[in-house]
């Protein structure tokens, strides 16, 4: 399948697209979507801005959907929605901003400490177990970034002005302002982290991309009941198809029987039988971090010891996909 997106440009399908105008790509592990019609000069927003290092990535995706500007400047979106403001979904965030300039960036109230400078997220939890991603976890960066210029607060009704159709979806557990986007006409989901469509857990399965569709990521995910209670959430909408923050997309049949499995067996299939946050939530607020449990065993020695070796597995591994 391919899509004429400009006279001169023909992009090609990518196994992240989700409809005729939300499409994905893939920056090493986590994803990134650009919802609009194609063709030159068409309006599109950016959902999440993936790894550091992909700014050009992006922007070069950018111009083969939407084509140069008409005024000869970058090919810019009307707006920047947040799923929420983890390392990997905000890592080139900045750069694209010095060179967008004025554009919006929307997120959730409670993900406003961690997009402002005032707080850094609850540390991840690689006591967790279950594979190489989760262990190398505790060198995940957690913040803040300070884009106090650009945030603004999604509205409480989850409407935002610049992505008319759809509706932002409190969704937290993995992060405590977590959204997802949906669209009502034809049930397009946007689930960002709320749920996942491979292991992200484990380095095997984030290399293969295999379709297993699983709670959020572990190691990041802070309070297991609120992250329970939306997957429901998200399943009661019955969407017909869904792009995640990592993964390839899904639809269809596959999609209602698997996010009804995962709804019924959730704890079985996504709640680590150890870790620091799985008996008690980390607490935020407005303002930040609250309160967290004790941590438990970071096993930072194995981490050690592997870390430099799974890491450049992993960039090589997926570098050649």
């Amino acid at each position: 399948m391919e899509i004429q997106t400009t006279e001169t440009v023909t992009r090609k399908a990518t196994p992240y697209d989700v409809t005729y105008d939300v499409f994905g790509i893939k920056t090493l592990f986590v994803n990134v979507f650009f919802i609009g019609d194609p063709g030159p000069g068409n309006p599109w927003v950016l959902v999440d801005a993936g790894l550091p290092g992909y700014a050009n990535t992006i922007r070069q995706e950018a111009e083969k959907l939407y084509g140069p500007s008409p005024d000869g400047g970058p090919c810019k979106p009307q707006a920047i929605v947040l799923t929420h403001g983890h390392g990997d979904h905000v890592g080139s965030l900045k750069t694209l901003l010095e060179e967008w300039g004025d554009v919006p960036v929307y997120a959730h109230r409670l993900e406003m400490p961690f997009l402002t400078g005032k707080s850094s997220y609850p540390p991840p939890d690689p006591a967790i177990g279950g594979g190489g991603m989760a262990y190398l976890s505790w060198v995940f960066p957690l913040g803040p970034i300070d884009i106090s210029q650009h945030v603004r607060p999604i509205p409480d009704d989850g409407h935002i002005d610049d992505l008319p159709g759809w509706r932002a979806i409190h969704t937290p557990g993995h992060a405590p302002g977590h959204i997802s986007l949906f669209r009502d006409s034809d049930r397009t989901l946007i689930a960002g982290d709320a749920f996942i469509t491979t292991n992200q857990n484990a380095l095997t399965a984030v290399a293969t991309q295999a379709l297993e569709v699983q709670g959020p990521p572990a190691y990041f995910t802070i309070n297991w009941d609120d992250a329970r209670q939306s997957v429901k959430k998200l399943a009661d909408l019955v969407p017909l198809t869904a792009g995640t923050g990592h993964g390839i997309s899904i639809r269809g049949l596959d999609l209602t029987l698997e996010l009804s499995r995962l709804v019924d067996n959730f704890d079985q299939r996504s709640i680590p039988s150890r870790g620091r946050y799985v008996k008690e939530p980390a607490i935020t607020d407005e303002n930040g971090i609250v309160s967290m449990p004790t941590p438990t065993s970071y096993h930072v020695a194995r981490g050690l010891a592997l870390g430099a070796v799974i890491a450049a597995g992993l960039y090589f591994l997926l570098r050649r996909r």
